[in-house]
C-alpha cells in the first residue's frame, strides 16, 4: 500500500487510485490489447468532474465503467483482455491481494452476471492478482448449483489464492459484501469446502477458514461447535482454526465452546475488587481502568479475562462490544492486578456519541462487575476521518 501523501492529511484507501496505478494496470491491458488507450482511460476516470466526491467503492466502479467504455464490446472479448492483463501482474510480480486493482472483479460483477461461462474463469484468474470475493456473489445467487460446485473445485486449485476465494467468497455474511440469504439459512453447501482447507498450508486460506466458520456461528452455533469438537486435536493448523472460528462463541459466554477451550463458566471463589475507571471521557481521548481478580478457592483456575464496553449509539440504545485481556491460569490464594485503557477515538467503523456508558468485566463469559463513566464532547483533535 502506498504511504500517505503527508504527514498533516490522514491517508484514505480510496487515494489509492492514482494517475501512476492506472498507468501500470493500463501498460498490462496494452500488452492483452494494444488498442487501450490508459491517456483515455485515466481521463474518463481521475479526470472526472465528480471524482473528488466519489468515495472508494464509487471509485472503483468508475474505474470498472471506464474499461467497459474502451474496451471491445463484446463483453467475453473484453473480459479475456483483462483475465489477460491479471495473468500477467500474477506472472511479473506474484501472487497477492492487490486491494488496489479490485477493480478488474468488479468489472466482472457489474457485466458479466449473463455470462457465467466466460466470467466465472475470470474471476479465477483476477483473483490471483486481486481478490474476486465480492464479485463472485452475485453469481453465488444467480448460479447456486454451479457455484457450490464451482467453490468447491476451487477449494482444491493449485493457487492459495483461488483456495482462499473458494472460502472467503462463499462466507455467509462477508463484511461489505453482497449477502446470500441462502447461506445464512443453510450453509451445508460451504462444508465441504472448509473440510479440503482445514489445514491448507496457506495462512491466509486458514483464517478465511475460521472467518467463515465465525460468520456461521452466528446462525447455527451448534453446527459450528460439532465441527470444533470434531477438528480439536487434528493438526496444529487446524487447532489455530478452531480457536480463531470460535473466538465469536467465546465473547458471548457460550458454555461450550468455553469448556472446548478448558474454561469453567461461573467459577466459584473468583472475585473481583477495586474496579476504578475514568469517570468521563472525551471523544478522542481514552478510558482507563483498573481492577484486581482473587482466586478464593483451593483450586487453580484457568481464568478468559475480558472486558466489554456498553455504548451509546446514535439511536439513544446500546451496543455491547466484547475485548480480550488475557487468558491465564490463577493459582489459589493468588490475586492478578490488572490495568488497561480504550481509546474513544471516532473511525469509518466506530462513532461514539455523548452520554452515559459502562464498562463490565467479564471472566470466562460471565459479568463480575460493573463501572460506570460519561462520555463528553471532543477532545481536541479527536476525530480521524
Amino acid at each position: 500500500m502506498a504511504p500517505p501523501p503527508d504527514d498533516s492529511s490522514p491517508f484514505l484507501l480510496k487515494d489509492l487510485y492514482t494517475p501512476a496505478l492506472l498507468a501500470s494496470c493500463g501498460q498490462y491491458i496494452q500488452q492483452a490489447w494494444p488498442a487501450f488507450s490508459v491517456a483515455a482511460w485515466q481521463e474518463q476516470t481521475l479526470g472526472a468532474p465528480q471524482w473528488a466526491q466519489y468515495e472508494l467503492k464509487e471509485r472503483m466502479r468508475c474505474l470498472s465503467a471506464g474499461l467497459r467504455a474502451l474496451l471491445p464490446g463484446d463483453y467475453g472479448q473484453a473480459v479475456g483482455i483483462l483475465a489477460e492483463a491479471a495473468r500477467r501482474l500474477t506472472a511479473a510480480e506474484g501472487e497477492k491481494l492487490a486491494f488496489e486493482y479490485m477493480f478488474l472483479p468488479d468489472f466482472v460483477e457489474c457485466y458479466g452476471i449473463e455470462h457465467p461461462d466466460s466470467s466465472i474463469p475470470a474471476l479465477e484468474t483476477m483473483t490471483r492478482w486481486a481478490s474476486a470475493e465480492f464479485a463472485v456473489r452475485p453469481f453465488l445467487r444467480r448460479y447456486p448449483a454451479r457455484m457450490y460446485a464451482q467453490m468447491l473445485v476451487w477449494s482444491q486449485h493449485e493457487s492459495a489464492m483461488v483456495r482462499r476465494l473458494s472460502s472467503e467468497g462463499f462466507r455467509p455474511r462477508l463484511p461489505w459484501g453482497m449477502g446470500v440469504p441462502a447461506l445464512k439459512k443453510d450453509p451445508s453447501p460451504i462444508l465441504p469446502v472448509l473440510e479440503n482447507l482445514q489445514r491448507d498450508p496457506a495462512e491466509t486460506v486458514r483464517r478465511s477458514v475460521a472467518n467463515n466458520l465465525n460468520d456461521i456461528a452466528k446462525d447455527h452455533p451448534a453446527l459450528v461447535l460439532d465441527i470444533a469438537e470434531r477438528w480439536q486435536g487434528r493438526h496444529p493448523l487446524t487447532d489455530w482454526v478452531v480457536r480463531h472460528a470460535c473466538r465469536g462463541l467465546l465473547k458471548r459466554g457460550d458454555a461450550r465452546a468455553l469448556a472446548l477451550f478448558g474454561f469453567q463458566a461461573g467459577l466459584p471463589g473468583i472475585a473481583l475488587a477495586e474496579l476504578r475507571c475514568t469517570p468521563q471521557v472525551p471523544i478522542g481521548g481514552k478510558l482507563d481502568f483498573s481492577f484486581s481478580l482473587a482466586n478464593h478457592s483451593r483450586q487453580a483456575a484457568n481464568i478468559r479475562l475480558e472486558y466489554a464496553i456498553h455504548y451509546l449509539t446514535s439511536t439513544g440504545k446500546v451496543s455491547r462490544k466484547v475485548f480480550q485481556i488475557k487468558e491465564f491460569l490463577l493459582a489459589p490464594g493468588a490475586e492478578a492486578r490488572i490495568s488497561r485503557s480504550q481509546r474513544f477515538q471516532d473511525f469509518t467503523t466506530r462513532k461514539h456519541y455523548p452520554g452515559p456508558h459502562r464498562l463490565e468485566i467479564v471472566v470466562n463469559g460471565l459479568g463480575l462487575g460493573e463501572a460506570g463513566f460519561e462520555v463528553v464532547g471532543d477532545a481536541p483533535g479527536g476525530h480521524e476521518g
